[in-house]
């Protein structure tokens, strides 16, 4: 990622799929792009891999916002729920012919319903990110190189669930 003064880092963009009622990452995924848009549709890939079926319900916040996002999973079975950022709080107008994926979600988003789905995205997901800093003192990689650092994210993910699931015995 580049930096101010001119020059790049080595940085990553790490990602969790987080399940709502045990808090265990179902899915962790590790990219060089900085920006989330684009990460959704695999993320969602990557949870039915590990569940062999797709979750009931996708929350994710505004940076994974797309309309080609959501284009790709418009015909999933699955409910995705994406925070639209300022357009969702009715401060801009969204073009339907134009973006006619993300004015269905700001229909969503005006819904009790998904008002409802939406507000529970920062308890499921925060916490954990929470803990694998607080808690296991990950704050960055040791190692070089993509699939290495994949690795080391997918094992500190692994170590974070065993502790929860210690914790439940």
């Amino acid at each position: 990622m580049k930096q101010s003064n001119g020059g790049f880092d080595h940085s990553y963009n790490a990602q969790t799929a987080v399940d709502a009622e045990r808090q265990i990452i179902v899915a962790a995924e590790l990219t060089e792009c900085a920006a989330d848009s684009g990460q959704l549709p695999a993320m969602v890939e990557a949870m039915k891999r590990t569940l062999d079926r797709l979750p009931k319900t996708v929350l994710a916040d505004a940076g994974y916002r797309s309309e080609a996002a959501l284009k790709a999973l418009a015909d999933k079975p699955c409910e995705v729920i994406v925070a639209l950022g300022r357009e969702g709080r009715g401060q801009a107008r969204i073009d339907a012919e134009k973006y006619p994926h993300t004015a269905r979600m700001a229909q969503t988003l005006k819904s009790a319903e998904g008002q409802s789905a939406y507000r529970r995205r920062k308890a499921i997901v925060e916490a954990p990110n929470g803990w694998i800093k607080s808690v296991l003192g990950f704050r960055q990689f040791s190692l070089r190189g993509i699939e290495k650092v994949r690795a080391e994210w997918k094992l500190v993910c692994l170590a974070l669930n065993l502790r929860r699931m210690a914790a439940w015995a």
